[in-house]
């Protein structure tokens, strides 16, 4: 994972740094606490990482500190501290995630995916101990988790967190994707890990997204009311009657139809439209 530091630190032109490919936002209380800091302390406590892309024309893209670079945009400034390096992507990526990993104020849901995209870099850098290979030198090994073993040890001791929290993020933040992981920040309600691990386990991806959008809205306080609410709906709609099925045909294509429409309908059924009214009013009606 090559890299080379070009400058400890330096001040670049803050218009100047380009912010590209995150793995996740910046948020607005983390952008506003790094501003108070600056306030009270009169500095930046630590320098943004900035990568040099020489074959883009020396580009200046951020590795690390995008709220601190959007805090010294908020605040006016023109320079900013830096670090400069040049380096392949992959270094570039695993800055940032260790960039965030080292903030507490990380959520379950960015602790996964910051965690799974880690042991992905993880094994392009020690390929041996990928769980297929790992299997075929290790044939004796039951579990064939060589790779996520390894990987948890030296994520866990890096960052002080226990191996086995390490395992279940990784797990959940793995059967993530990334769109996934953009609507779930929509919600409401703070998304759990207990939350990562019931989507994780959705084989269907309609099922997946459903029970995403309902937390994504609100609709759902968590993914197993979501699940649950699927399956009371799915079961309702086994039992209905043919009077239900067609009642519900019926105000769907009244509700999408255009005024247009609903007027050259009530044109041409206006008799009977008219005679259900008066039943309606009063209190009977047949059925005929």
């Amino acid at each position: 994972m090559a890299a080379e530091q070009i400058k400890s630190v330096t001040a670049l032109p803050v218009e100047g740094i380009h912010v590209e490919d995150r793995l996740r936002d910046t948020s607005e209380a983390g952008v506003e606490a790094i501003m108070a800091s600056i306030r009270d302390l009169g500095v930046m406590k630590d320098p943004i990482h900035v990568r040099k892309v020489r074959h883009q024309e020396n580009r200046l893209v951020l590795m690390a500190g995008a709220h601190r670079l959007e805090a010294a945009k908020r605040l006016g400034w023109d320079e900013v501290p830096a670090t400069l390096w040049t380096c392949n992507d992959a270094f570039a990526r695993l800055m940032e995630i260790d960039d965030n990993l080292a903030s507490a104020e990380l959520t379950p849901l960015d602790n996964a995916v910051f965690l799974a995209e880690r042991k992905r870099l993880y094994e392009e850098e020690f390929p041996e101990t990928r769980a297929g290979v790992a299997g075929a030198l290790h044939k004796n090994c039951a579990t064939d988790m060589m790779s996520v073993a390894a990987f948890a040890t030296t994520t866990a001791e890096k960052f002080g967190l226990s191996e086995r929290h390490v395992r279940r993020m990784v797990s959940a933040g793995a059967r993530i994707t990334s769109d996934e992981a953009r609507h779930l920040r929509q919600a409401p309600r703070p998304v759990t890990l207990a939350d990562l691990q019931t989507i994780g386990g959705i084989p269907d991806d309609d099922r997946r997204a459903e029970v995403i959008r309902r937390m994504a809205v609100g609709e759902a306080k968590n993914a197993s009311d979501a699940l649950n609410a699927m399956k009371a709906e799915a079961l309702g709609a086994m039992i209905e009657t043919p009077d239900d099925i067609m009642f519900r045909k019926l105000a769907g294509n009244w509700r999408r139809a255009g005024m247009r429409a609903k007027r050259r309908f009530v044109a041409q059924e206006l008799t009977e439209l008219a005679r259900l009214v008066a039943e309606a009013q009063a209190g009977g009606g047949s059925d005929d």
